[in-house]
């Protein structure tokens, strides 16, 4: 990871050498982030549900933005999906906010995100907007203003609000989009180049993310655990791959052979998980087994199996063990 810079970023304009950096997305809960990221990348690389806290970790996505001529030079901008900001209370909800903190330290851009659609109480002091706004107040790279879901919003609606928002702090830039749509993202592409300093890529030209296909696997079987139940089964879970068997070179029916584990705090949380019958924990592999085809473009045997970890966002040592560096960590220790 880039260490921290301080000093910030300064405009460059003109046909410059490559440029390159990190973008960390800021904001509460549901306020579109990770729908950016992935229309930003062109790419699903973050799950995306209607329910707060979806996102637990950092997730980087890799944008190359080629030159055009007179206007702007190439440039890598590695964005940064971090968890809603919201305050601590279990350790899960204390880890995921060090994911926030880790991911403002190494940047060299912020993109503070609001909700168009939902009232702003920034200057409310015990407020979460309030606690948002506190993260980036002391910042001293460019913070740009992204006022999200404005084709929800009435026209007359767009100006007072930014007027009201950037009465609360400085910002360099301020964007209205539409993540959902894509509107005024190419706007902003070009801004983050103005703004980001010259360097090397950090990741070849051609990746999208940094996360390994273990990880991404099971997040997509949690996202259809977040989607196919309610109350508190989806933020009680967590899923752990076990096995990850790719198809040898020039297999003629490829087929990579996946075992999960999910787990979750309660007996009654893996009743519901289970099913009747076994239905639903049919119905969520099903439906994640369509979507890892997809990520992996090979057919998958994808087996499940549901575990009851009492009280595991209260314990630090598990909650770090689902963070998947260390998971990689771990897989290195055994194969030496």
């Amino acid at each position: 990871m880039k260490p921290w810079r301080k000093q910030a970023a300064q405009p460059r304009r003109g046909n410059r050498p490559l440029r390159s950096g990190f973008v960390s997305i800021l904001g509460r809960p549901n306020v579109g982030k990770s729908t950016l990221l992935n229309q930003l990348v062109g790419e699903k690389v973050a799950i995306v549900t209607s329910k707060p806290q979806t996102t637990r970790t950092r997730i980087h996505g890799i944008v190359e933005v080629p030159a055009k001529k007179g206007k702007h030079p190439a440039a890598q901008i590695v964005f940064v999906d971090t968890p809603g900001v919201h305050r601590p209370d279990s350790w899960l909800d204390k880890r995921m906010m060090q994911e926030v903190h880790d991911a403002l330290e190494s940047r060299d851009i912020v993109l503070l995100m609001v909700d168009a659609t939902r009232r702003q109480e920034f200057s409310a002091p015990e407020s979460e907007d309030s606690f948002t706004l506190s993260l980036v107040r002391k910042l001293d790279c460019p913070v740009f203003l992204l006022i999200n879901k404005i084709d929800l919003l009435p026209k007359d609606k767009l100006l007072p609000m930014i007027a009201e928002l950037c009465a609360l702090r400085s910002f360099a830039e301020v964007i209205p989009v539409s993540a959902r749509k894509g509107d005024g993202l190419d706007r902003l592409l070009v801004k983050l180049v103005e703004y980001l300093p010259e360097g090397e890529r950090y990741f070849p030209k051609d990746q999208f993310t940094d996360q390994p296909l273990r990880f991404m696997v099971a997040e997509l079987i949690r996202e259809r655990i977040l989607q196919e139940t309610g109350e508190e089964v989806p933020y009680a879970s967590a899923v752990v791959v076990e096995r990850f068997e790719e198809p040898g070179p020039g297999a003629k029916n490829p087929v990579t052979r996946i075992s999960a584990a999910i787990y979750c705090e309660r007996s009654g949380q893996k009743a519901i998980l289970i099913g009747k019958g076994g239905s639903k924990l049919k119905s969520i592999g099903m439906n994640a087994r369509r979507e890892i085809e997809s990520l992996l473009g090979t057919r998958v045997f994808l087996e499940l199996r549901v575990i009851v970890e009492e009280g595991w966002r209260e314990r630090r040592g598990f909650v770090e063990s689902l963070d998947w560096r260390k998971q990689i960590e771990e897989l290195g220790k055994r194969e030496q």
